[in-house]
């Protein structure tokens, strides 16, 4: 029964430093999207970018404690993160606004997903610190989608 429940630790660290890593990219890739966006609305998709991004880094400290919390190890590099990461690098500079907002939405749905997979792993192995901040970071993700949907359309 230890081993099972060893597992399923491994499991939520596992979810946990994914959720690090695609947080980490969508961070990294909004802050991009922040400095090039270009257009009739520059200033309004500039400033969402950029409360967006700042709400991304402000729970990545969260994260990388959950995991030091259940005595292990978080990612230690940019290879870490990208090899972890269900965020697809964008380096395309001159992207139109619109096709930003729509992969920022949908790499936000990415993260979505990732959270809930940490949600269920925290669940299984009795972790409640854990299952309830994810809600925290589910319902910001949730808002984040819900901005940009609307700004999409």
């Amino acid at each position: 029964m230890a081993e099972l429940g060893d597992n399923a630790k491994v499991g939520l660290v596992t979810a946990l430093n994914g959720a690090l890593a695609d947080t980490m990219a969508l961070y990294f890739k909004t802050k991009n999207f922040h400095w090039h966006v270009a257009g009739p609305r520059f200033r309004d998709l500039h400033v969402l970018f950029d409360e967006q991004a700042a709400q991304l880094i402000g729970t990545v400290d969260d994260l990388g404690e959950r995991v030091r919390k259940n005595d292990e190890y978080t990612l230690t590099s940019i290879g870490m993160v990208q090899s972890e990461t269900r965020i697809k690098d964008q380096d395309d500079v001159t992207l139109t606004a619109d096709a930003m907002v729509a992969e920022l939405r949908d790499d936000n749905r990415l993260l979505h997903k990732r959270l809930g997979e940490v949600k269920e792993a925290a669940e299984e192995v009795g972790d409640n610190a854990t299952s309830g901040i994810v809600d925290d970071w589910i319902d910001q993700c949730e808002e984040r989608i819900w901005f940009l949907n609307q700004t999409s359309k």
